[in-house]
């Protein structure tokens, strides 16, 4: 019976690994994609974990600072470093935007930290491969590798130019963006302050409003006019909890004395898990089951065409006495092997393209296992229409051909 495959499989060996091969390459971007979703679930995770924080303080009511905007008063860390059970806080700014490099964009996320702090702090890179931590106030940045940029280049954010004095790995956004980070106060700036003619337009408009036209009205002007060119805001609040304490109860004390909402690092995975990255796991599982179909619909059409190839083989075959069972099996091992070629092509295509992308695709051993008796099943289910066509061959067409 494996002779019988095995001779029929020689018999067409140019087609059939050809076919083979094909059918790989559509294996291949199956396994990237499910790498691609696990890569959107590693980075959420990468940026929780590399944030180093218990709790995310943020503005009440929000989802704040990853999945929506989130702003707090830069003083409102002192309170929060007063309650039971907190080690350290740190404020910390989040923009995506577009930086200036050499005339030309690059994609990140600019993180505002206070510099001169413990390389412990919360918001800080863990670590760095290349180069120093943040030192000054102002104007230099450490980026993370995938953002281009190297030791001593110069970047441009908002109406200053940075020097980029370290490089870390792996700091990244939800969404994959390689991270800057800054002092806080330049990121404060090039969040929250406006630009020149945005202020003078707001004065105008202040000076225009009646009820500032009256005497005495001077200092709330000016007053209004100052809170127009400066910010004192950030996203969140970063906390570090003592060992040992709970971090439930921690944030149900700030909530209730302090008024924030407070996430948990169970509540910020769902949060970037669960809200962030949902769309795209629905698309994504979507697209896997379609590529599933269209495999099965290839394998089918496949072993279908080599069994009608070799119709009157079968009928001498079934001439001769051989047993329906084994017809059955040679025809079902062609499609296993076949399966088998398709996916040892398709996971070293997936291994080879999946650094090509621009997001990061993790390919998890167990995704592997999963897939390849995914596809062992399909070629399986595939074979059953080829099957059946087989075992309706009329002995007598080895006569009449």
């Amino acid at each position: 019976m494996i002779s019988l495959a095995g001779r029929d499989i020689l018999h067409s060996f140019g087609k059939f690994v050809f076919t083979g091969f094909g059918l790989g390459l559509l294996i291949g971007v199956t396994l990237v994609m499910a790498g691609v979703y696990r890569g959107m679930v590693d980075d959420g995770k990468a940026l929780l974990d590399n944030s180093g924080a218990d709790l995310w303080v943020v503005q009440k009511d929000t989802l704040g600072p990853y999945a929506e905007p989130s702003s707090l008063a830069d003083d409102a860390y002192r309170s929060l470093l007063a309650m039971p059970g907190v080690a350290r806080v740190a404020n910390i700014t989040y923009l995506t935007m577009q930086v200036r490099r050499q005339g030309r964009d690059v994609r990140a996320m600019v993180v505002g930290i206070a510099p001169g702090e413990s390389w412990a702090s919360p918001g800080w890179p863990p670590y760095l491969v290349a180069g120093r931590h943040l030192t000054r106030g102002h104007y230099e940045a450490v980026a993370d590798l995938a953002s281009g940029f190297r030791i001593g280049d110069e970047m441009e954010i908002r109406r200053h130019r940075f020097r980029v004095v370290g490089l870390t790995r792996r700091m990244v956004s939800s969404s994959g963006d390689p991270m800057l980070f800054i002092p806080l106060k330049d990121a404060q700036e090039a969040q929250f302050l406006k630009d020149n003619d945005a202020i003078w337009r707001g004065r105008r408009r202040t000076a225009g409003n009646p009820t500032f036209n009256r005497p005495g009205d001077a200092g709330v002007l000016a007053a209004v006019n100052d809170a127009q060119s400066s910010s004192n805001s950030v996203n969140a609040v970063l906390v570090q909890l003592a060992p040992g304490v709970d971090a439930e109860s921690v944030a149900a004390t700030i909530r209730r004395w302090q008024r924030y909402t407070v996430h948990t690092r169970t509540q910020m995975e769902e949060i970037l898990v669960g809200k962030l990255i949902a769309t795209s796991a629905r698309q994504i599982g979507l697209f896997l089951a379609i590529l599933a179909v269209v495999s099965a619909a290839i394998v089918a059409f496949i072993i279908y065409t080599l069994t009608m190839d070799k119709i009157r083989e079968i009928a001498v075959l079934k001439l001769i006495g051989t047993r329906n069972r084994t017809i059955a099996a040679m025809i079902l091992q062609q499609a296993l092997a076949l399966g088998a070629i398709g996916f040892a092509v398709g996971r070293i295509t997936a291994t080879w393209a999946g650094p090509m992308f621009p997001k990061y695709v993790l390919l998890v051993p167990a995704d592997s296992v999963i897939g390849f008796f995914a596809v062992m099943a399909i070629c399986a289910l595939a074979s059953v229409v080829a099957i059946r066509m087989a075992l309706q061959v009329d002995p007598a067409e080895a006569i009449g051909g």
